[in-house]
């Protein structure tokens, strides 16, 4: 992670090709396009690859998150239970719809935390979201469990853990409907995309229409297609879905080298008696997109950050003070800061937020550091750099 750093002349190829037959949009121009489909032909491959029955290829993965809740009925004044660790597009895509986001704490895997879902949930909850952050997963049959026992819907925002499995399921595919992000730093980029997978034909349908203004998609003739709904541009060009099919026919090549390096410094690193690795649940087989672990305290994790950066240790990070993936510093989420008036509902949710306790979630974050696995590193580079993360670490807690 990320596929960027990988380009080469398979991607290359398949973006001539788009420009070559001169069809950029997905959709419509049948006769001029001499059978090129890149958006159809990648829908294909991750189908295969996800082992699912249905995919939609949309615009990124917010999109993805605000197409699938749409898509199986989440609107105005419901309420989507969500983690205090993710990105900031997991709140962005729910409040889109006019919907409700509703903050939990995480436990040791550092996503949802079962029974503060169970504590969070209301006669007006829809929907539960689980986020596979940083390559691994929650405890997902406790979380479907509570899902079917107060019939709720399962989502899954797996949008930083494709090749992640659970109990030989791919992450995403597991929930009612999953989603996925080919963003320009994701294991598999399309530069800007995103896909909603589902076993559920309606869902698939729904996210199909509503993200084409509610296209049917009926026929060989765009123009004279009807509207069952109202929908909205969350469409992915051919040229995005062009980069992306050569990297997916990547994946296992990427996968690989995740695993190796994520392994190399792994093992150097458990030789620290002090080091505990984030929870994977049985069954669960991470990604290896970043490796995730936790400290004695707050105070070591900050030392330890800072010795990292001191020493030239890049892409690793102490969510604690970030103002991207955690809830202390989403300021502008609990101050409302909205370009547009939003709902009375939303306004009150938002206000809680401000004195609401995650000290559960403090403590995980608050001790963890997560790093970036890196797919251009050598093999010699990946042990120079565990070494050196090592003895970082054991600097820091000897000075302690």
């Amino acid at each position: 992670m990320p596929g960027f750093e990988l380009f080469g002349d398979t991607e290359r190829e398949s973006v001539n090709d788009v420009l070559d037959n001169g069809i950029l949009m997905r959709y419509g121009f049948d006769g001029m396009r001499n059978g090129h489909w890149k958006a159809k032909a990648l829908e294909s491959e991750l189908q295969k690859t996800l082992n699912t029955n249905h995919v939609q290829l949309v615009s990124s993965g917010t999109a993805a998150v605000s197409v699938a809740l749409a898509s199986a009925g989440v609107g105005a004044g419901d309420e989507v239970i969500m983690p205090t660790f993710t990105f900031v597009a997991s709140f962005e895509a729910i409040m889109m719809l006019g919907a409700i986001p509703v903050l939990v704490d995480i436990d040791s895997t550092l996503t949802l935390d079962p029974k503060a879902v169970e504590a969070a949930i209301t006669q007006n909850t829809k929907a539960v979201m689980v986020v596979q952050m940083c390559g691994s997963m929650g405890d997902m049959d406790t979380l479907k469990s509570i899902c079917d026992n107060h019939n709720l819907i399962f989502v899954e925002d797996a949008c930083q853990a494709i090749g992640g499995t659970y109990n030989g399921k791919s992450l995403g595919s597991i929930a009612d409907v999953g989603c996925f992000s080919f963003d320009f730093v994701k294991t598999i980029t399309c530069g800007e995309g995103g896909a909603v997978i589902t076993n559920n034909k309606d869902y698939y349908l729904n996210a199909d229409h509503y993200s084409d203004h509610g296209h049917d998609h009926m026929g060989n003739d765009r123009g004279a297609e009807t509207h069952p709904f109202l929908g909205y541009n969350f469409r992915i060009s051919e040229l995005h879905a062009a980069v992306g099919l050569a990297q997916v026919k990547r994946l296992p090549e990427f996968l690989a080298i995740q695993k190796r390096n994520f392994n190399i410094i792994k093992n150097e690193l458990a030789t620290i008696p002090e080091i505990e690795f984030r929870t994977v649940p049985k069954g669960g087989i991470e990604s290896c997109a970043f490796l995730s672990f936790f400290l004695p305290s707050l105070e070591i994790s900050r030392k330890v950050s800072e010795a990292f950066k001191s020493n030239g240790i890049d892409v690793c990070w102490n969510y604690f003070d970030n103002n991207w993936h955690y809830i202390r510093e989403w300021h502008h989420l609990k101050d409302a800061k909205s370009l547009y008036p939003l709902s009375s509902e939303i306004k009150n949710a938002l206000e809680e937020l401000k004195t609401q306790n995650f000290s559960q979630s403090d403590f995980y974050i608050g001790r963890n550091i997560s790093c970036l696995i890196k797919l251009s590193w050598t093999e010699e580079e990946v042990r120079e750099r565990a070494l050196k993360m090592r003895n970082c670490i054991n600097e820091v807690l000897i000075g302690n």
